[in-house]
């Protein structure tokens, strides 16, 4: 099994702020790596190091290197837009746009890339909402709004929006926090099937979630990558006692 992302070094600001401190892991290939820890400790930031979008936020700061199949993503002659293209993002609170229909919705980053060919346009939306599998719920109402679905279909409207773009990597952050239990249920279903495909990094405040769905575990804290192994050990064997303080709720 190979790795499709290697962080070395990594720290981040916000101003004078530090807010990661020299994290260091190696995610595989096809699989669901699940990032834990209280809140404020830094889970979402990493993954915002992780496609460039923590650059997007005025007076912040990364150092170390971030590696796409080897290569440097903040690399001098590398476009952000390109790496934001491999490494597609799912954010806490569903996001479609409210103005767009469904289909619009899903052929968003299609037609900014420029694609226009209607054919093309059609099939692509067709897989991605497959992929995403809400098209038996959808397909006869591509031309409603994206705002009309309910909380779980939107979640999964935007992670077909995502994939339509044809990622390598899909980062999720809190993906399940705003949905019901059911809704959520659906999402971690999907979320399993789509590390066949797509290498998936999910941020999580939910144990049971993170123990559901991954293969691999990373406990932040205040900053620290604390620890990363796979998610049997981290639950069941954890060589921190701040690990397993945090998994068995004595902190949080």
């Amino acid at each position: 099994m190979s790795y499709k992302i290697e962080i070395q070094n990594l720290s981040a600001w916000f101003g004078s702020k530090q807010v990661l401190q020299d994290i260091t892991m190696k995610i595989k290939e096809n699989v669901v790596t699940a990032i834990i820890g209280p809140s404020g400790c830094g889970k979402t930031t990493l993954i915002r190091c992780l496609n460039r979008m923590h650059e997007l936020t005025p007076k912040t700061k990364v150092t170390g290197k971030v590696l796409l199949d080897g290569e440097d993503i903040y690399g001098e002659n590398v476009d952000p837009v390109t790496v934001r293209r491999r490494i597609g993002m799912v954010f806490q609170k569903p996001n479609p746009f409210p103005m767009m229909s469904i289909y619009d919705n899903t052929a968003a980053g299609l037609k900014l890339n420029g694609v226009t060919d209607k054919k093309r346009l059609d099939k692509i939306v067709e897989k991605s909402l497959r992929s995403a599998h809400l098209w038996d719920e959808v397909k006869l109402e591509l031309g409603k709004s994206g705002a009309s679905l309910s909380g779980g279909q939107q979640q999964r409207l935007c992670i077909a929006r995502a994939l339509a773009i044809e990622p390598e990597v899909i980062l999720m952050d809190e993906p399940t926090s705003a949905l019901d239990p059911t809704a959520a249920a659906k999402i971690e279903q999907l979320i399993r099937i789509l590390a066949e495909d797509y290498t998936v990094v999910i941020v999580t405040h939910n144990m049971q979630q993170a123990a559901r769905v991954s293969d691999f575990t990373a406990f932040l804290y205040l900053g620290k990558l604390v620890e990363y192994g796979s998610t049997k050990d981290i639950f069941e064997n954890p060589k921190s006692e701040l690990t397993e303080k945090y998994i068995t709720g004595e902190f949080g």
